[in-house]
């Protein structure tokens, strides 16, 4: 029988295999006819009058642009992609042809957003694609392709905003403990192409926009900052911001002119009709593949969540109050004192992390439901916090895989007639990109026994944990043997999570 370990590499590169980039713009898009040509996406047809258009900007455009360019073949007059610095030299290293432009390719690729911070090489491409937007005619159609990431590589300040005043005053709210959500509306203000700019400037070409979401919930005008979205904020909400951060006195000049000129309501009436936005693939997209997969290999299997987000710790200990609760079904001790206590916690904890669409009871009432007997598979999906207080090298995921480790191995240790003793337990957590924090990992591997052993070969868990030190541990742990390495997926949906547990 295969490990628990192989099982759960399987659902993740099942999971990571269904986001790709090819593979799912083959799945979408399709050209027929040749008279007068379609362009068909999903099941809804965009007729191609005159000309078609490719722009894209994003960590997973480049492969997503590859494959559009197989499939629209000859019918794509130009196109220009921003990505990041680097990337195509990274793909050809890791033998990844199938992401690359064929040589005497009709798209043009810029890169840049060195570290993914807008810069000029990024302000380049955003210029180049905003004349490109601002010549089309109503017979164009305009194909946008849209990945995490977008946002540090479209880069169009209103002037005469320069790109170093919008990231000086980006910096100090960020230094002020501004929200990413916050960072964003501000920087969407004073942006050309953001919320909504792009479709905006486009008109009146058909502009439609193929997603790959790396955002909780998919919100389209947060995605990339939302270049093909009605904007949900006005000035006001800008203006709001900047007086909370008390940055109104310290604004440049520039920011002050674009500020006091902009009308001050939300960009309401602007029309969207000529704009369709398909969210192509996400971490909900993800984990139902994953599924299937675990169906497939004999689990019963319930997706928790693809919008888990939160302090890793926290994170951790619902995790692993969940596996406790799990084995205690295996062990025929569904109901009594201990397993009404672990619902409890369960509950509280998920109050506490407010996970949105996360109605724990009904879970729990499905997780009842299992039999006895198959072994079961949770999983889940999205993106949590570290706070980092140590020196070390890591990322969330190794960090949450570490943490639920040493939460299984004191639920033992106290031994509250712990239940897991009759359980063969794995857990796992990864990043769909291949990558987690500055490592060459995705995430990690971790079992009840993990910390035990690991204390006989002199390793302290808690003393790496504190140091935000995973993937040194993990490195030095049995010849990294729970490291999850995948290498560059050429995708991003966040992270996945599954929790495999089976009867011993």
């Amino acid at each position: 029988t295969m490990s628990l370990r192989e099982h759960a590499l399987s659902l993740f590169r099942g999971a990571v295999g269904t986001v790709r980039p090819a593979p799912m713009l083959k799945r979408a898009l399709k050209l027929q006819g040749d008279g007068c040509p379609q362009l068909l996406v999903k099941g809804q047809a965009f007729p191609v009058k005159r000309d078609l258009y490719l722009v894209g900007f994003g960590k997973a455009v480049l492969g997503m642009a590859a494959a559009a360019e197989e499939i629209l073949g000859d019918h794509l007059t130009r196109g220009i992609i921003n990505v990041p610095l680097g990337i195509q030299e990274s793909l050809q290293r890791a033998g990844m042809q199938e992401m690359l432009l064929r040589p005497h390719s009709k798209i043009q690729v810029i890169e840049g957003a060195k570290n993914n911070l807008p810069d000029a090489e990024a302000l380049k491409g955003a210029v180049a694609i905003q004349e490109l937007a601002e010549g089309l005619t109503a017979d164009d159609l305009l194909l946008v392709l849209i990945s995490g990431g977008g946002s540090a590589l479209l880069p169009a300040p209103i002037p005469p905003i320069l790109l170093e005043e919008k990231e000086k005053l980006t910096k100090l709210l960020a230094s002020r403990g501004a929200a990413i959500q916050e960072l964003n509306i501000v920087r969407k203000t004073l942006s050309v192409l953001k919320g909504g700019g792009l479709a905006q400037l486009a008109h009146p070409a058909r502009v439609v926009s193929l997603i790959l979401s790396d955002v909780i919930g998919d919100p389209l005008d947060i995605i990339a900052s939302g270049p093909t979205a009605a904007s949900s904020h006005s000035v006001q909400d800008c203006l709001q911001i900047l007086t909370k951060y008390n940055l109104l006195h310290e604004l440049p000049k520039s920011v002050e002119m674009v500020l006091s000129s902009s009308p001050s309501k939300p960009n309401g009436p602007e029309n969207y009709s000529h704009v369709s936005n398909i969210i192509l693939g996400s971490n909900t997209l993800a984990l139902e593949e994953a599924k299937r997969q675990a169906e497939g290999l004999g689990y019963a299997a319930l997706v928790l969540s693809a919008a888990v987000h939160g302090e890793v710790g926290r994170v951790a200990m619902l995790y692993c109050q969940l596996i406790q609760l799990i084995c205690l079904g295996f062990t025929g001790l569904r109901e009594g004192p201990l397993s009404d206590k672990l619902r409890g916690n369960l509950l509280q904890l998920a109050a506490e992390l407010q996970i949105p669409g996360l109605d724990l009871d009904e879970f729990l009432q499905a997780l009842q439901g299992l039999g006895p007997d198959r072994p079961v598979c949770i999983l889940a999906g999205g993106e949590t916090t570290v706070q980092l207080q140590g020196t070390g090298k890591g990322g969330r995921n190794q960090e949450l895989a570490l943490h639920v480790g040493l939460g299984l191995h004191r639920a033992q240790a106290t031994g509250t007639s712990s239940p897991q003793g009759r359980c063969e337990i794995l857990f796992f957590s990864g990043g769909t990109d291949g990558q987690d924090g500055p490592t060459e990992a995705a995430g990690a591997f971790c079992s009840p026994g993990l910390v035990a052993e690991a204390l006989q070969e002199g390793l302290d868990v808690e003393a790496f944990l504190r140091n935000n030190d995973s993937y040194t541990f993990f490195s030095q742990f049995q010849g990294g043997h729970h490291l999850l390495v995948t290498g560059l997926t050429g995708t991003n949906v966040m992270d996945i999570q599954a929790i495999l547990i089976r009867a011993m």
